[in-house]
């Protein structure tokens, strides 16, 4: 009989999340990669950039860190999560129809909040201060997906025009710092930064919220 969702370990209810928001981030890469009309990417290509897609914000983190080796590497379930995410992609991107996006939109959303937080926790873990808290939090957030932009020989999405992703990472981490300041209980910290950031996606997504140009003479 499955346990009522208030008796999960709050760990071990972020550890899911966390997976689920590497498979996503792996499915949704593959699938970009798959759709793109300005390449034909062999199993290679659609492979590496949904293993980009899924960890590359985490690697980079990590790296900057410098205390051990990436946590995709130390642990391999992220990268056969990561695998598993791709593989899936080839196997059934002919098949993902519009509801199946929305939900893997919904897991990547609850995956940008929970990676902004986890970014900003291993900062202040490593003894930073907060400003390379916040910013590592959304690196761990956004990062992956802009490593697969470059790779696909394209500027970016988060430095367009267009849907707050980044924003709504970084909002979730200084909502995560802030109530780390004030000495909340870590695990309360954790779930209002994953929250917020997921709730702005979201609402985000729901009310076509964008970010403007900035461009002089306009």
């Amino acid at each position: 009989m499955p346990l009522p969702i208030h008796k999960i370990p709050i760990d071990t209810l972020f550890l899911v999340i966390d997976f689920l928001g590497v498979f996503a981030g792996a499915l949704g890469g593959a699938l970009i990669a798959i759709r793109n009309k300005s390449y034909k990417y062999d199993v290679v290509g659609v492979a590496g950039l949904s293993l980009a897609s899924a960890l590359g914000g985490g690697i980079t983190r990590d790296l900057i860190l410098q205390e051990g080796p990436p946590l995709a590497f130390a642990d391999p379930r992220y990268l056969m999560t990561a695998l598993l995410g791709a593989i899936a992609g080839m196997l059934f991107a002919p098949h993902i129809g519009k509801s199946t996006e929305r939900v893997i939109v919904w897991i990547d959303a609850a995956g940008l909040g929970l990676f902004a937080v986890a970014g900003s926790t291993r900062a202040l873990n490593a003894g930073l201060g907060w400003l390379p808290a916040l910013l590592l939090g959304g690196v761990t957030a956004v990062g992956g997906g802009c490593i697969r932009d470059v790779l696909s020989g394209r500027t970016p999405k988060i430095f367009e025009r267009g849907e707050l992703y980044a924003i709504a990472a970084g909002f979730g981490a200084s909502m995560f710092l802030v109530f780390d300041h004030f000495r909340f209980a870590r695990e309360t910290s954790t779930i209002i930064g994953a929250a917020s950031g997921f709730c702005l996606r979201i609402l985000a997504l729901r009310f076509h919220w964008k970010t403007w140009h900035v461009r002089s003479g306009e």
